[in-house]
C-alpha cells in the first residue's frame, strides 16, 4: 500500500491521516481537500537539520515556501526552528502577518519589483538573494535610501544540469536564473556588490533543479562555485561566510520515484563544502540549503469527490472527480504522475483501471491514467497522495472554480488552516460594468 507518515487504513477501511478519518473531513470540510500531515513536515524538517547538528556544522535550513506558503505553514515552520525562503511580496507579506521572524527571511527571485524589495528592506528581512544586475543597482539605490548595508548572496548559474525535467531545470547555463559563472557575469556582479558600501556579501547561492535522486549535482556544483571562490580570494581576499547549495531534494511521488534520505544529501553536501575549505585553507562557512517539495510534498493529500464515468469501448474508462487542473495543474504541466486510493474503501480488491478525469472544461484535464481501482461509483472518495508541494500553491480559478480548503491534522486532532473558496470570493474583486446614462 503506498502509504507516507502516519496514514494507515482504520477499522472501518478508510484511509486516516494523523490520527483523523478523512472520509469524516471529507463530509465536514467538502471536496476537493488538501489534508496535511503535520508529524511527517516536522520530521522531514528535523531529518535535514539534525544531520547539520550531528556533524557540528553551523547551517540554515530555510523552507522554500513556493512549495506551499499559508500563514499556518509559516508557522509550523518557525515551530521547527526554520529559516524561509519567499520569492515574492505575497509570500514576504504572509510569512510577517504569521509573526515569521525577519531576520530569518530570505528573498528570492529574478524579477524583485520597487515595491518588493522596499518592503523587505523595510522590514529589516535577513538576506537578499540577488539574481541580475537591475536588481544589484535597484537594491543597491534603496539600501542608500534607507542608509543600511544589506546583506546578499549572489545567486549564480554553475552550469550544473540536474537529472529532472526539462521544465523545472534552473541550474544549467541557459537560464532565467542568476549570473553565470562561466562567462564573466558573476565576476562583474562580484566586483560591484564587494566595492559597494551598501552591501555585505555573505557569499554564493545556486539551485541545480528539481526533484534531484542523487548526490553528484550538489557535489559538482559545489565544486565549480569553490573553484570561482578560491579565485576571489586569491584577487580580493574573500572569504565567504555562506554557500548556499539551494534545494530540489526529490520525494517519492509513485513506485517509480526512488529518493534518498535527507540525512544523504546533507552528509554529502557536508563532506564536499569540506573538502573545498581544506584544499582553499579558509574557514568553514555557514551552509544553508532550501527544501521545499521534500518537506510538504508526500505530506500532503487531495481528497476528491467521484461524480460521472465515460466508457469508450475497447479503449478506456474515464472517472471523473470535482476537481482537476484547478487544484493540481503539476500533471497537465509537467506530465507529473501520481498514486491514488479509493478512501472510503481502501481495503477493496481492485477490480479495472481507469483513468481519472476532471472537471474542468479542458481535454488535458486528466491527473493519473491508467489507475487500479475497484470498481468506483458516485458518491466513493479519491485520495490522491503526496500533493503537498504546489498543489495549493498553483491552484487557480479555471472554469470560475473556488478553491479547496486546507486541513491540517496531528495526534488525532484536525484543524482548518484554509477555508474553501465561496462563489462570492470569485466575485469580491470584479467591478461591473457602469450602467449606461439614458439621454
Amino acid at each position: 500500500m503506498f502509504f507516507h507518515g502516519t496514514s494507515r487504513v482504520n477499522d472501518r477501511g478508510h484511509l486516516e491521516i494523523g490520527g483523523v478519518d478523512v472520509i469524516d473531513l471529507a463530509k465536514e470540510y467538502g471536496t476537493p481537500l488538501y489534508i496535511y500531515d503535520v508529524a511527517l513536515i516536522r520530521e522531514r524538517a528535523r531529518a535535514f537539520k539534525q544531520t547539520f547538528e550531528k556533524h557540528g556544522v553551523k547551517a540554515q535550513v530555510a523552507y522554500a515556501s513556493k512549495a506551499f506558503s499559508t500563514m499556518a505553514m509559516v508557522q509550523l515552520v518557525e515551530e521547527e526552528g526554520l529559516s524561509l525562503d519567499v520569492v515574492s511580496g505575497g509570500e514576504l507579506y504572509t510569512a510577517l502577518k504569521a509573526g515569521f521572524p525577519p531576520e530569518r527571511i530570505h528573498f528570492h527571485g529574478n524579477n524583485k519589483s520597487y515595491e518588493e524589495l522596499e518592503m523587505a528592506l523595510q522590514h529589516k528581512i535577513g538576506c537578499f538573494v540577488v539574481d541580475n544586475f537591475y536588481e544589484l543597482s535597484l537594491l543597491e539605490q534603496l539600501s542608500k535610501q534607507h542608509g543600511v548595508t544589506t546583506s546578499i548572496l549572489l545567486r549564480v548559474t554553475p552550469g550544473i544540469e540536474a537529472h529532472t525535467h526539462d521544465y523545472i531545470l534552473t541550474g544549467q547555463e541557459d537560464s532565467k536564473f542568476g549570473f553565470d559563472l562561466n562567462n564573466g557575469q558573476a565576476d562583474e556582479a562580484f566586483e560591484k556588490a564587494l566595492t559597494s558600501e551598501s552591501f555585505k556579501v555573505l557569499g554564493l547561492h545556486c539551485h541545480i533543479g528539481s526533484q534531484i535522486f542523487e548526490t553528484t549535482g550538489f557535489v559538482l556544483a559545489a565544486q565549480k562555485m569553490f573553484k570561482k571562490i578560491g579565485d576571489w580570494k586569491e584577487k580580493f581576499g574573500f572569504v565567504p561566510e555562506v554557500v548556499n547549495l539551494g534545494g530540489g531534494f526529490g520525494i517519492r511521488y509513485t513506485n517509480e520515484d526512488d529518493p534518498i534520505p535527507a540525512s544523504v544529501y546533507v552528509e554529502q553536501i557536508i563532506a564536499e563544502v569540506k573538502k573545498q575549505v581544506a584544499e582553499l585553507g579558509i574557514a568553514m562557512p555557514e551552509i544553508w540549503i532550501e527544501p521545499g517539495r521534500s518537506l510538504v510534498g508526500d505530506a500532503g493529500t487531495t481528497i476528491y469527490s467521484i461524480g460521472s464515468r465515460k466508457e469508450v469501448p475497447n479503449v478506456r474508462q474515464y472517472v471523473a472527480v470535482d476537481g482537476g487542473m484547478s487544484d493540481n495543474i503539476r500533471p497537465a504541466l509537467y506530465e507529473a504522475k501520481y498514486e491514488a486510493v479509493l478512501a472510503n474503501r481502501v481495503l477493496d480488491e481492485n477490480e479495472e483501471v481507469v483513468s481519472i478525469a476532471g472537471k474542468c472544461c479542458e481535454s488535458g484535464d486528466m491527473l493519473i491514467w491508467d489507475l487500479p481501482l475497484p470498481k468506483a461509483q458516485a458518491g466513493d472518495y479519491l485520495a490522491v497522495f503526496c500533493t503537498g508541494a504546489y498543489g495549493y500553491s498553483m491552484a487557480n480559478n479555471y472554469n470560475r472554480i473556488p478553491r479547496p480548503a486546507v486541513v491540517f491534522v496531528e495526534n488525532g486532532q484536525a484543524q482548518l488552516v484554509v477555508k474553501r473558496e465561496t462563489y462570492e470570493d470569485l466575485v469580491k474583486l470584479d467591478v461591473p460594468l457602469k450602467a449606461k446614462v439614458n439621454k
